[in-house]
């Protein structure tokens, strides 16, 4: 499986792609929604549910890699989450620090998305964002999502309240 865009392809993670992982989440500063850096054994599970979730729904997050350059600089993709109390379709990303602010995400996440309709025939795809991460919702929204819902996540021993943005399949499309 392989998304194409100007710049990115989007494809499985696979072993080799551990290290470039570990830069982007054992980076404070890039995981900081998270409230802390991962633990190699939290960067290995990451890495494991990806891989059980393309075997199991033949999607998950994708390793992000610049064509010109074949450098994975973060994952983008597709996964089922709970969006208070609703399961839905969910379009995430983190990119390696070094590579924000320069349109990758959003050409990731808009590629993603495409997918999802194309591919899936999904009828709506969600991006679920904590409430202070405001880089993370200027690329929902300039992917053409619209707040639907607000809810609190409780992990790491906290209460996080998150957004959840949403874009709906063009009718007749």
């Amino acid at each position: 499986m392989m998304i194409d865009t100007q710049r990115l392809l989007l494809r499985e993670m696979g072993p080799s792609d551990l290290p470039a992982l570990r830069k982007i989440l054992q980076d404070a500063e890039v995981m900081y929604a998270y409230e802390h850096a991962f633990d190699e054994d939290e960067v290995r599970a990451w890495y494991d549910k990806q891989r059980r979730n393309y075997r199991e729904d033949g999607f998950g997050l994708w390793a992000v890699v610049l064509k010109e350059t074949g450098e994975m600089i973060g994952d983008c993709g597709l996964t089922w989450q709970d969006c208070g109390g609703d399961r839905v379709l969910e379009i995430g990303y983190h990119l390696q620090k070094a590579h924000w602010h320069r349109g990758y995400a959003i050409e990731a996440a808009a590629a993603c998305k495409r997918w999802a309709f194309d591919t899936l025939s999904a009828d709506e795809v969600f991006s679920i964002i904590r409430e202070n991460n405001v880089p993370s919702q200027n690329v929902a929204k300039r992917n053409g999502m619209e707040v639907r819902k607000t809810f609190i996540k409780h992990y790491y021993g906290m209460d996080m309240p998150h957004l959840a943005f949403s874009i709906k399949r063009e009718k007749g499309k």
